[in-house]
């Protein structure tokens, strides 16, 4: 009995609780965490050695060993040739072709505003003893002038117009009507996105430039008068021959020129008053030469 009572102590109850713990068995085991212990474990950023996916193998070099070297595609920007860009990348024979061009360009361009200064500019040694290239520079493609910022631009209509004597093939001379040659432009840019130079400019041009150099009697006033009858003269020719006038068989023996000019009647509510009825110039008649018809107008 009193065996009996040893073996109740204590000591057997703890051997009674291992016994339960580690199995009948009596092997130990390692204690397994439980689902919920398992799914409560945050990932472990410290261990890099660890990558997060198995598709990517760890790269990073371990003790005594080198570094793999990077990629063809990342060394191509981090070396020299990533800094050159621009005309820098360019090789030296395309470098010293656009250092020229930019010369040339930059030269041209200084040149460009240097006349059109000189022709805007008051009268000064420059423009009195280089004032014929300057001209031959700026017109007619790029003439200045302060006709739209006036205080009180142009309001008149100018028309130029024009008549012939033509001598028929049985002898006799009659005249033409009137053509009305600004009108024929007028038609040829309304409603044209494009119109030439030729139609906006060519006859408004050249009458202005006979007015500039002609007094109130028709009489020139310096030595470009001569010059400013004869562009005149060649344009009303032509103009005469596209239209015709001298029929078949017919010559142009001589041309008449006239301006009409009107006042634009000003608006309503306006208290301007203007002359109604328009104005004509009209020069004396001109005989044609071979040199005006280009061989003649028939």
């Amino acid at each position: 009995m009193a065996g009996a009572s040893k073996a109740g102590g204590p000591g057997d109850a703890s051997e009674a609780g291992r016994e339960g713990r580690d199995g009948p068995s009596g092997a130990s085991e390692p204690a397994q965490p439980s689902q919920a212990h398992r799914t409560d474990q945050p990932d472990r950023p410290d261990r890099p050695d660890r990558p997060d996916r198995p598709d990517q193998p760890d790269r990073s070099p371990r003790p005594g060993q080198a570094a793999e070297p990077p990629d063809s595609a990342s060394s191509a920007l981090t070396g020299p040739a990533a800094a050159r860009t621009g005309v820098a990348a360019l090789g030296l024979r395309c470098q010293i072709a656009a250092a020229v061009a930019l010369a040339v360009v930059a030269v041209a361009v200084c040149v460009h505003l240097g006349m059109v200064f000189l022709h805007v500019a008051p009268s000064n040694t420059l423009t009195k003893q280089h004032g014929k290239a300057i001209d031959d520079w700026v017109y007619p493609e790029f003439e200045q002038n302060w006709k739209l910022f006036a205080p009180n631009p142009l309001q008149q209509n100018i028309a130029v117009q024009v008549r012939a004597d033509v001598s028929t093939g049985d002898g006799d001379v009659r005249t033409t009507g009137w053509y009305d040659l600004s009108a024929q432009d007028g038609r040829a840019i309304d409603g044209n996105p494009l119109p030439s130079h030729t139609q906006q400019n060519e006859l408004r041009r050249a009458w202005d430039f006979f007015v500039a150099t002609h007094d109130g009697q028709n009489r020139p006033t310096g030595l470009r008068g001569a010059l400013s009858e004869t562009y005149l003269r060649r344009i009303v020719a032509l103009r005469l021959d596209r239209e015709d006038a001298a029929g078949a068989g017919g010559v142009v023996q001589r041309v008449q020129v006239r301006s009409r000019t009107a006042d634009v009647p000003p608006p309503k509510w306006s208290g301007e008053q203007v002359a109604v009825r328009p104005v004509y110039r009209v020069l004396p008649w001109w005989s044609l030469s071979s040199a005006d018809t280009g061989g003649g107008t028939g």
